[in-house]
């Protein structure tokens, strides 16, 4: 007995001795992913990603999100033909950062590779991007992106060692509907953007046509620019009510009916390398979209359908991001654009970027109070329980791309806001790994994007082209605080003397994100009202 316990005694020394060398996180696990010659000849560059469910449907790749199930992500340079993308746990991921913490247990995964193109753009600088195939920048379903076959493994991060996946499909085309009677769809080669990106660049238009706009080839109307994310959806998610009956809401239904207004709605296309959406302004970073959409795809636009080429007879509305730039092209192009109402938009002011004061935060992960550090909260319901930390919002883009190549919002926001690094990517306005903020770039944001000082620097010279035109609503539970930069810029708006600037602001109680007092035909209608009134006198409504 004594010899048994010695025994015992021993190997629980060995045991702590052989802990305690170990490596924090320390982990077996690794995946090595791989592509074969008859998929791909050449060598690719590009972000390997292992995605890991416990469920086997929707595909894996179809479950990563904000809130979705853990990926890890990796860059690859020049990889051959068979050489191996190794994924282990030291490779950044989201939720998780680590495959160390990932429990033990049966799992479904899959591989993909998301395919970088080479821009070698007007300014001189070569960059790596995802070019985006008309499915606006979702490497999940991006056409030419390599793909596995989801695979029923055990996994232990202890125990498990390396897990070989190879890609075996290449993801095909989008398929862009057909036209209708009520809905058409043009694209083209955009040589504003070509000329910068030095690669084919391309815009497009979705286009929801009146009631008799077939059957009254005179009549001419007013156009609604409905802004957004990217997407190939009729305008306000028109579906033909007579076509599909048990799809179509309350907007399809009254777009036909007797008596509603006759308007155009469009929606623009401009994905660019960095995101689904191009924000509508020029950027050193993304390019002169602003002059594209305005000298190149509008024009295009009014040449192929009968709009009314007149500032009171453009409107322009969105959310989110569509709100952003519905308020941007109004507040840049004053004299263009009639009037808009723009919902939720992505941060006015500066003072709050999802939470971040990029002026006075020193880091964009914590608050400082003196004695305590706080986590930024991202997002929260509208109830106000947190959902994403700063910190977690950024690592879960840094896991779907580095350099800015994630597709997501902030990075998109950096891209667009923000100058020109020396590698010819943008220069972040903070590290994505540490949080520490760069005051320089926060000043170039503000000189340059902040609508809110924009407008109050110039409310002079702009402020007479713009009263009457601007209607901002939102929730003052919005689920990322954009409602915060609403009430900065409220608070300039509602200043303003010589002239006053007559518009709105509108909000929500307890609403969130999607937030709004109207439904989409009462929008339509109030537009359309709005148009009708700012139409000089005599104008002939030939489009009721």
């Amino acid at each position: 007995m004594p010899r048994r316990i010695a025994s015992i005694l021993l190997l629980i020394a060995t045991f702590g001795l052989l802990s305690a060398c170990a490596e924090p996180g320390a982990t077996s696990l690794r995946f090595e992913v791989s592509f074969p010659d008859s998929l791909r000849a050449e060598p690719l560059t590009g972000r390997a990603f292992v995605m890991i469910s416990r469920e086997e449907r929707p595909e894996p790749r179809y479950q990563v999100g904000r809130y979705g199930i853990p990926f890890f992500g990796e860059d690859v340079e020049a990889l051959e033909p068979g050489e191996t993308a190794v994924v282990d746990a030291e490779t950044l991921g989201s939720p998780l950062e680590s495959l160390s913490e990932l429990p033990a247990g049966t799992y479904y995964v899959q591989a993909l590779f998301n395919l970088y193109s080479r821009f070698e753009r007007a300014d001189g600088h070569v960059v790596w991007m995802h070019d985006d195939r008309w499915e606006g920048q979702d490497w999940r379903r991006s056409p030419g992106n390599l793909v596995s076959e989801v695979r029923r493994v055990q996994l232990d991060p202890q125990r498990t060692g390396t897990v070989r996946l190879e890609v075996s499909r290449e993801l095909p085309p989008v398929e862009v509907p057909e036209d209708t009677r009520y809905v058409k769809r043009f694209k083209f080669e955009s040589p504003m953007l070509t000329a910068f990106w030095g690669r084919p660049i391309y815009l497009g238009a979705t286009v929801l046509l009146p009631e008799g706009y077939e059957e009254h080839p005179a009549v001419r109307y007013p156009t609604i620019y409905y802004q957004g994310h990217f997407s190939l959806r009729a305008p306000f998610g028109f579906v033909d009510p007579a076509e599909y009956p048990e799809r179509a809401g309350s907007l399809s239904r009254a777009w036909t009916a007797e008596g509603f207004p006759r308007v155009i709605a469009v929606t623009f296309q401009h994905p660019t390398p960095y995101f689904d959406d191009s924000y509508a302004v020029n950027s050193v970073n993304v390019g002169p979209y602003g002059d594209a959409i305005m000298e190149e795809l509008i024009p295009e636009f009014e040449r192929r359908f009968r709009a009314i080429q007149a500032p009171w007879a453009r409107v322009l509305t969105g959310g989110s991001t569509g709100g952003w730039e519905s308020l941007a092209l109004q507040v840049w192009h004053p004299e263009f654009f009639g009037g808009t109402w723009s919902f939720a938009p992505d941060p006015v002011d500066f003072r709050n970027v999802e939470g971040i004061d990029i002026y006075s935060d020193t880091n964009a992960f914590y608050k400082i109070h003196e004695w305590r550090k706080v986590p930024i909260a991202n997002t929260r319901t509208t109830e106000g329980e947190v959902l994403l930390t700063s910190r977690q919002r950024n690592y879960y883009e840094l896991a779907k791309g580095t350099k800015g190549r994630s597709g997501e919002q902030l990075d998109i926001w950096s891209a667009v806001f923000g100058p020109l690094g020396e590698d010819g990517y943008f220069k972040p306005l903070f590290d994505k790994r540490t949080g520490e903020m760069d005051p320089s770039v926060a000043a170039y944001w503000k000189e340059h994007y902040d609508i809110r000082h924009y407008l109050e620097t110039n409310w002079e010279r702009v402020g007479p082209k713009l009263v009457g035109k601007i209607h901002i609503i939102a929730g003052h539970m919005d689920n990322f605080y954009l409602n915060v930069g609403c009430y900065h810029l409220q608070d300039f708006l509602e200043s303003t003397r010589d002239p006053y600037y007559e518009g709105s602001f509108t909000f929500g109680a307890r609403g969130g994100h999607g937030w709004r007092p109207w439904s989409s035909e009462e929008l339509v209608r109030i537009m359309s009202d709005h148009m009708r009134s700012s139409a000089p006198a005599g104008t002939r409504h030939t489009w009721r």
